[in-house]
């Protein structure tokens, strides 16, 4: 069977690409797109614990544990006390990682133009709404979207 059978190949492949464009624009700020995202998804889950953090992104404590402590290092999120619980710590965007997001939101917006440019707007817009569908029906969210829809509704 030829591998242009399975339809998810083309989207694994296509996903890669851009990652891999994304990995390189964002070399230029010392991130990782992950990391990215992680500051982008703090940035509306903040204060948060660094187990909130790690569930919305649906990974192991331990992984988003060396996340963070890289973002730390980088002088981009803090861990403190949490007023409310004293045995816990919750995390914090700085200054620093909050300017740094809208270079993150630049180079994002980048990746999105130059799609909208190499198969047409319309066509980037349906690819968006379809990715989105089948993340959503995969049971995926955008890290941090729970968390901020909830405390605006309270």
């Amino acid at each position: 069977m030829k591998n242009d059978a399975y339809l998810m190949h083309f989207l694994l492949h296509a996903s890669d690409l851009v990652e891999d464009k994304l990995r390189r624009r964002l070399n230029e700020l010392d991130l990782h797109p992950r990391q990215a995202r992680v500051l982008d998804a703090l940035s509306r889950m903040e204060p948060t614990s660094q187990v909130e953090l790690a569930r919305a992104f649906d990974v192991t404590a331990a992984s988003m544990s060396t996340m963070t402590v890289r973002l730390m290092a980088a002088g981009l999120i803090t861990r403190q006390v949490d007023p409310d619980q004293a045995r816990s710590n919750v995390l914090r965007l700085t200054p620093q990682g909050t300017e740094l997001l809208d270079t993150i939101h630049q180079a994002w917006r980048s990746i999105d133009d130059e799609i909208a440019e190499l198969i047409g707007p319309e066509d980037a817009a349906t690819l968006a709404a379809l990715t989105r569908k089948l993340r959503n029906s995969l049971g995926g969210s955008a890290p941090g979207m729970k968390q901020a829809k909830t405390a605006s509704n309270s």
